[in-house]
């Protein structure tokens, strides 16, 4: 990479970072769609993973005394189910197929019936959309708007989501890692340099992002991230329409 390159996609980070420390989503879809455009797959999941474990670490420790560990739990229950299965298949898909399933997911949540909304407090959803979420994971780099969609369906304060979905996405983005990294038939890796930065630049951004959180109130919180979410899902599903079209 040059270091011009290098210097933008760490600009990049440092915003993407900003914008998820504030809503804890969002920021990981667009550095996603970032990556996605500028390098192979395998090589953007695992810069992506490096970026994502460092911001979710870093909000997750300033957030730390907020998180619900049960419903985490139940979640990464869930995940290491669908990890161990997809790495007996070691599948890597093309950038059409991710990009239409960022899209589709916080549709398909919304889809389904009221009786059968997800609830992290319960285990069997746990286990369920942990399953599911580390399989978007494996397959398009970000579980995304699916993971967003089952948190705001929980009773939490925005700080309590925040800090349980950042527990959550720290083992998956880890596991995305050893996936990309050693599992899959010709696995990639991260310019050490880059690795640097990745790291330096989710922490600028999340910690410059804790004061706005602070004053936000939790019904502010939830209005806009459920636009991001739609908008942000909109635009990936016409991104990946024609890259299959073309």
């Amino acid at each position: 990479m040059s270091m011009v390159f290098m210097a933008g996609l760490t600009a990049t980070m440092v915003a993407t970072a900003f914008l998820s420390g504030i809503f804890g989503m969002a920021g990981g879809l667009i550095l996603m769609g970032v990556l996605l455009a500028t390098l192979t797959l395998p090589e953007a999941m695992m810069l992506h993973a490096v970026t994502q474990m460092a911001s979710n670490g870093w909000r997750g420790f300033l957030w730390i005394r907020y998180a619900r560990v049960k419903p985490a739990a139940y979640f990464l229950t869930g995940s290491a189910i669908a990890f161990a299965v997809w790495s007996i298949w070691s599948y890597v898909p093309d950038k059409a197929v991710a990009l239409v399933l960022l899209g589709a997911s916080p549709f398909l949540v919304r889809l389904m019936p009221q009786n059968i909304q997800p609830d992290p407090n319960r285990l069997s959803h746990g286990i369920l959309f942990g399953s599911l979420c580390m399989s978007l994971m494996l397959l398009a780099g970000v579980t995304g708007p699916l993971i967003d969609s089952y948190f705001l369906a929980g009773k939490f304060d925005r700080r309590e989501m925040i800090a349980t979905k950042a527990l959550c996405q720290v083992a998956s983005h880890g596991a995305k890692f050893v996936y990309f990294g050693g599992v899959v038939a010709g696995a990639a890796s991260v310019e050490p340099m880059m690795a640097v930065l990745a790291v330096a630049a989710s922490i600028v951004g999340t910690s410059l992002a804790r004061p706005i959180l602070e004053r936000m109130s939790d019904i502010q919180y939830r209005t806009w991230a459920t636009r991001i979410i739609t908008v942000i899902a909109l635009t990936y599903l016409a991104r990946g329409a024609t890259l299959f079209v073309h």
